[in-house]
C-alpha cells in the first residue's frame, strides 16, 4: 500500500513541474491541429475519387 501511495506523490510531484500551455498556446496549437485534419481530409479525398475513377475505368474497358 505504501508503494501505491509513494506512486501518486512522485506523480503529483512530477506534474507540479509540467510548463502547461497558456490559453492563447492551446487554441493556437488546436486550430493547427483542426486545419491539417481538414487538408489531409481534403487530400485524401481527392486521391480517393482518382483512384474510384482509375478503377471504374478499367472495369468498363476490360470486362471482367
Amino acid at each position: 500500500m505504501k508503494r501505491i501511495i509513494q506512486f501518486f506523490k512522485d506523480s503529483y510531484a512530477e506534474l507540479r513541474k509540467v510548463t502547461w500551455p497558456s490559453k492563447d498556446e492551446a487554441m493556437a496549437s488546436t486550430k493547427v491541429v483542426i486545419v491539417m485534419v481538414l487538408l489531409s481530409a481534403f487530400f485524401l479525398g481527392i486521391v480517393d475519387i482518382i483512384l474510384f475513377q482509375g478503377i471504374d475505368f478499367l472495369f468498363r474497358v476490360i470486362p471482367v
